[in-house]
């Protein structure tokens, strides 16, 4: 599997009971779980695969407040806060520095809509302005190209996803919760019409409370459950470097390319823009909701028919709870990374920075990430199923501000008050019609 994550070693067995089950072993369900047990909850964590072993491991590790979606913003500034008192509070090094982030303008048009994002962000008091000139200079230096402008945020940071899940999980081992990895959760069992049990491969745990944080799996487990979450899946690709001089210490997008500096002292890389979509059977389902943000964003997507069609096509949509699953058949979405793309990040990249001309590429991986129809997560209860919280849909923005969405979701769980005001990101958002797109102007 690509790329290498720190192993959690599972729990051995399963407990009959738990206050709350939480579904999914990415940064946003150890988050969960870590707030939870921390709290005296009694908690269980199942991972169908390994902790982190999805797209929580296969992001760029950009920590960033800027340009996200106003609706964000309240958040990511909480999870930021976790992020910087992160390693002393689960004692272990997850590689957060803040670094700064910088989006760079190569045309007027950027540079406008960096300023217009800036108008949304005002009311937050960000520390986020745009530079150019020598200050631009001074932040990318060695820049071979004239950029306009940027979008600059000090206080913005960078991680390593490969050990920030494990990291946490491992935290909340230390806090109480138990840890059950190549532990699919099948489904959801109901009493009354509320949760009274979630029902694993390994049994059944008695629970009121279950926090769904499947990732991309996360609409193929609600279906079996009768309710529609809009959701699709993007392949993103990325690489690595092997250890170079340093460049710059800031995380680094622009339209051809997207960069940062590793703890191991190599880079990780990635293309500005370019993003693999499968043509899928839910494609085609949930056309009328992506409308608006295919159209945004039409310019950035590869559309594809291929395998990926027909795996899903025959991939079970219904199933019986004593039945294997397809969490199960398939316990790592492990996709080959887009070639073409990432050949594009280098050579732009080794363009407008010659300092990478010699950088050595020691690896390269693919993920996907859950996409909602206005790019902005689902962290909700949900009214038809009382128990049940969903967290999922992060679209590409939920490594950073994973921490706060677990802090969120834990609140909703408990009945608690929330960190922020949960209503940007309720489930109900969907019913009816057609979705609108993130009105963020910068990519994601």
């Amino acid at each position: 599997m690509r790329p290498q994550v720190d192993i959690v070693e599972s729990d051995a067995e399963l407990p009959e009971q738990a206050d709350a089950v939480v579904i999914g072993g990415g940064i946003i369900g150890v988050s969960t779980a870590w707030t939870l047990a921390r709290r005296g909850l009694s908690v269980v964590l199942c991972e169908k695969g390994r902790i982190g072993g999805e797209q929580s491991s296969r992001n760029w590790g950009f920590c960033r407040q800027q340009g996200r979606d106003p609706r964000e913003i309240p958040l990511i500034i909480e999870s930021l806060r976790i992020w910087r008192g992160i390693e002393k509070d689960i004692e272990a090094p997850v590689g957060f520095k803040q670094a700064g982030c910088l989006y760079l303008a190569e045309t007027d048009d950027q540079a406008k809509g960096y300023e217009d994002w800036l108008e949304h962000a005002k009311p937050y008091q960000l520390d986020s302005r745009l530079v150019s000139g020598d200050e631009l200079d001074g932040l990318m230096p060695g820049s071979s190209v004239p950029y306009k402008a940027a979008l600059y945020t000090a206080s913005d940071g960078r991680a390593e996803p490969s050990k920030a899940a494990p990291a946490i999980a491992q935290a909340a081992r230390r806090a109480g919760a138990e840890i059950f990895t190549g532990c699919a959760v099948r489904g959801i069992e109901t009493s009354g019409g509320r949760v009274c049990a979630a029902v694993t491969e390994k049994g059944t745990i008695k629970t009121d409370t279950v926090v769904l944080a499947g990732g991309a799996w996360s609409r193929l487990f609600c279906g079996n459950n009768g309710l529609s979450l809009p959701q699709l899946k993007v392949l993103s690709s990325v690489m690595r470097t092997r250890p170079m001089p340093l460049v710059t210490e800031n995380a680094v997008w622009a339209p051809g390319y997207a960069y940062r500096r590793r703890d191991d002292g190599g880079y990780t890389i990635a293309h500005g823009l370019s993003i693999v979509v499968d043509v899928v059977p839910d494609s085609f389902k949930l056309a009328h909701r992506f409308t608006a943000a295919m159209w945004k964003e039409q310019k950035s997507l590869h559309l594809r028919l291929g395998r990926q069609f027909w795996r899903e096509l025959t991939t079970a949509g219904r199933w019986e709870l004593d039945e294997t699953t397809p969490f199960e058949k398939t316990r790592v979405l492990d996709p080959d990374p887009a070639t073409k793309i990432l050949n594009k990040a280098i050579k732009g990249l080794r363009r407008a920075l010659p300092a990478f001309d010699k950088a050595e590429i020691a690896e390269r991986w693919a993920g996907y990430i859950d996409v909602t129809p206005d790019e902005v997560p689902v962290i909700s209860e949900v009214d038809e199923v009382p128990g049940l919280i969903i967290a999922t849909g992060f679209s590409g923005h939920g490594f950073g501000i994973g921490p706060g969405a677990g802090r969120l979701a834990a609140d909703l769980a408990c009945g608690t008050e929330p960190i922020v005001d949960a209503t940007p990101f309720r489930f109900s958002r969907f019913r009816g019609g057609r979705s609108e797109a993130s009105s963020a102007p910068v990519p994601v």
